[in-house]
């Protein structure tokens, strides 16, 4: 079975910029496109309130993914796209549509005044149970936010493609969010920006402030390792520009910053299994939070 690039749609200017961003994303892969949208049930009573009658569930269910879908054939001509409608607990419905999907495509609102998301409950419920990668696009999203201004200091979607930016824990490196990276940088011609953020044990904390050379010693070893992890994916996309920036500090702070000239930043979740339920992480979380370009979001072992 093909795989497609899936959207989950409800009508919001979040929804239909991750639409958008899901039919050019679908258009690099050369695969179909569904969106889907999920109709959660209300309880008798409320169902028949003016606003959530009949007339509005029509709305919902028939005119937005029409329209939508008659939308993305006009603007990206050729571009298989399909509907699907589905009823039940958005996360729920959307997590198990993304299973047969490349990749899920989710809109999420753009911090008012400065960069960064707004990722609701349902965006981060999925983030965290889903099986594919998952990818977080900002209200107002463009294709020109994605490549470089052009020779006038114009935006513009003909120019080249921003940095594909990767954030690597080099102590357990996963194979799947990388080749993920590279995968994703061939596909736009761009350049691969890989960012390790590290922060000395806790034995050598103490102190390191004022040992500049123990400090420069655990920066050279960062910088070997994370030169040394990346080399046979240097051989294996020989094409592909690969810059690397290994700094002191937090990673998700260095993520955000390096989002601000990027295409898309890709980031992992491990995938655990036990009683305490799914983990997103305090590296992924905060880089979904304060992101200024689309997020993917790798699961891995």
């Amino acid at each position: 079975m093909t795989r497609t690039v899936t959207v989950g749609l409800d009508g919001s200017s979040e929804s239909r910029a991750a639409a958008e961003w899901a039919a050019r994303e679908a258009a690099l892969l050369g695969l179909p496109l569904k969106l889907v949208q999920v109709w959660e049930p209300v309880p008798a009573p409320m169902a028949q309130a003016p606003l959530l009658g009949a007339e509005t569930h029509q709305h919902w269910t028939e005119r937005i993914p029409r329209e939508t879908s008659e939308g993305l054939r006009l603007r990206h001509p050729g571009l298989d796209v399909t509907t699907e409608q589905l009823t039940g607990r958005p996360a729920d419905e959307l997590v198990s549509a993304a299973k047969d999907a490349e990749l899920l495509v989710l809109g999420s609102r753009g911090l008012s005044g400065i960069g960064g998301f707004v990722v609701g409950s349902v965006g981060l419920a999925v983030v965290a149970h889903a099986e594919r990668p998952v990818v977080l696009v900002r209200a107002g999203e463009s294709a020109a936010d994605e490549h470089e201004m052009d020779p006038a200091g114009i935006p513009s979607a003909a120019t080249t493609f921003r940095p594909v930016v990767l954030g690597l824990d080099i102590e357990s490196p996963d194979e799947e969010l990388i080749a993920f990276a590279f995968a994703a940088a061939v596909r736009r011609g761009a350049p691969l920006r890989v960012v390790h953020g590290w922060n000395p044990p806790p034995y050598y904390a103490y102190g390191l402030s004022v040992d500049l050379e123990l400090h420069a010693e655990l920066a050279r070893r960062e910088t070997t390792t994370l030169t040394e992890v990346l080399d046979p994916w240097r051989k294996k996309f020989p094409d592909v520009e690969v810059s690397e920036q290994s700094s002191y500090g937090t990673p998700g702070h260095h993520l955000a910053e390096a989002s601000r000239e990027a295409s898309l930043v890709v980031v992992g979740r491990r995938v655990r299994r036990s009683s305490f339920g799914a983990h997103i992480g305090s590296v992924t979380h905060a880089v979904l939070h304060h992101s200024t370009a689309p997020v993917a979001v790798v699961p891995h072992p």
